[in-house]
């Protein structure tokens, strides 16, 4: 065999094994899409706990509030713990140049939670201004949390950000907090079918781009 004729055989397998796999991922897509979106997930079952941490970073807030209400009335956890304030340098600016905000920082969460039957003295409210992404929740809000003398917390956010959330706060507080991660049942994430919604989209890609920055940043060290 020449070796034009080889590298033409070469050519015609690579085109093979290319329409294969496209072949396999347009057949099996919606399994491997599904796949995607239920590895995010991670729902353990709540146990007695100190207290519900509703997460404040990422999106769809409110539907963790409700959760953590349901977790309260259950008799799940004695206490809820949410956090919030951030501070961006530019709210900074403002707040030094007179601006002040119309009421404190968590008054719609404490009204969203007393309607839903948590009385507000079973609210306990962090101010975490400088936490912008998980890591930097888990290290703020986890201190003042060990501080208070909290062994357990059911750890409450979106479903697609559980898996990445548990991980995080179980890694960081490994023999000090037991943390058990529960997701917010009305959250509108459906791992079925997340492909199909342009906002689920964004939170499916989201969620990957962090993992990914995630343990780069342990390669990196940075």
């Amino acid at each position: 065999m020449t070796e034009q004729a080889k590298k033409r055989r070469g050519l015609k397998a690579i085109a093979v094994m290319l329409i294969l796999a496209i072949a396999f991922v347009f057949l099996f897509h919606s399994v491997l899409l599904k796949q995607m979106g239920e590895f995010l997930i991670r729902d353990d079952i709540p146990i007695k706990s100190d207290a519900a941490l509703v997460l404040n970073t990422g999106l769809e807030y409110y539907p963790r509030l409700i959760e953590a209400a349901d977790i309260y009335k259950k008799g799940l956890a004695e206490r809820i713990i949410i956090n919030g304030d951030r501070k961006t340098d530019s709210l900074r600016y403002l707040e030094a140049q007179g601006f002040t905000s119309c009421c404190t920082w968590y008054e719609d969460s404490m009204r969203i939670l007393e309607m839903l039957g948590v009385p507000r003295h079973s609210i306990t409210a962090i101010s975490a201004e400088d936490a912008y992404d998980t890591n930097t929740e888990a290290e703020d809000v986890g201190t003042e949390i060990i501080a208070l003398g909290y062994n357990r917390i059911i750890l409450i956010t979106s479903r697609f950000h559980t898996r990445r959330a548990a991980h995080i706060w179980k890694e960081m507080y490994e023999g000090k907090l037991d943390v058990i991660s529960v997701s917010a049942k009305t959250d509108p994430f459906d791992p079925a079918s997340w492909w199909k919604d342009g906002r689920q989209i964004r939170w499916v890609l989201s969620e990957y781009g962090s993992w990914i920055f995630y343990y780069w940043k342990k390669v990196t060290n940075i």
